[in-house]
């Protein structure tokens, strides 16, 4: 099996397995709700991972409703998909700010097929989490946006990444998207069951889209730099 066929497999038998999920919050599936991702999973995957290198993972937050949480891929918009990756879609083609931001450095860095072949993204949970009010209105929710859902989810999480580090992940450091509370949680974390050998975390794409746009190449310069390129 190659490191394709891994991840695939990984993302087939997704399902949550944690404890019950606090009142108003819904599990997000992208495997399971959408017909098509599991094809664009496969495409995606067969186009840059068919082989059995070792990457360094990076590690978001957990997908976001027009992103991952649509195509199956992390930080992958269908957009972004359509246009930088060559992969169909069919659907509404929705915008996602972190994916923007991912793939111009990932177009810094060389393009989708060199990133690829150093980096695998996700999340230390692999499923997201929808909010649903009074109205049934709903808003894409963080796993560590209250103690009752961290609590819940705590060894699902741990389970999970386990299991993306045994698709064939280099475990001398991992990146981190955020360097607020998933930098904390992350970090918590590897100090009791050390899965990295460090964790180097950068500022979450959505923050530098939501504030720190004029100052936007600093921040792909510094990804490029911890990516060691």
């Amino acid at each position: 099996m190659t490191f394709a066929d891994r991840v695939i497999q990984f993302n087939e038998q997704l399902t949550y397995t944690g404890d019950p999920l606090p009142p108003g919050i819904r599990i997000l599936n992208p495997f399971k709700e959408h017909p098509q991702t599991m094809r664009i999973v496969d495409a995606f995957y067969h186009k840059y991972y068919n082989d059995n290198n070792q990457r360094h993972i990076i590690l978001g937050i957990n997908p976001g409703r027009f992103g991952g949480g649509l195509t199956g891929i992390p930080f992958t918009d269908p957009k972004r998909l359509m246009s930088e990756c060559h992969v169909p879609y069919e659907g509404k083609l929705s915008h996602e700010p972190s994916s923007v931001f991912v793939y111009e450095v990932i177009n810094a860095y060389g393009g989708a097929e060199a990133f690829y072949n150093k980096i695998y993204i996700n999340s230390p949970c692999p499923l997201g989490f929808i909010s649903i009010d009074e109205k049934g209105r709903e808003k894409n929710y963080n796993y560590y946006d209250s103690k009752e859902l961290t609590k819940a989810v705590y060894h699902f999480m741990i389970e999970n990444i386990r299991k993306q580090i045994a698709l064939g992940i280099n475990t001398d450091k991992c990146f981190c998207f955020g360097t607020g509370k998933n930098e904390t949680f992350l970090k918590k974390l590897n100090d009791e069951y050390r899965f990295f050998g460090e964790i180097i975390a950068l500022e979450h794409p959505r923050f530098i889209m939501q504030y720190k746009t004029k100052s936007k190449q600093f921040y792909i310069d510094k990804y490029l730099e911890a990516f060691d390129r």
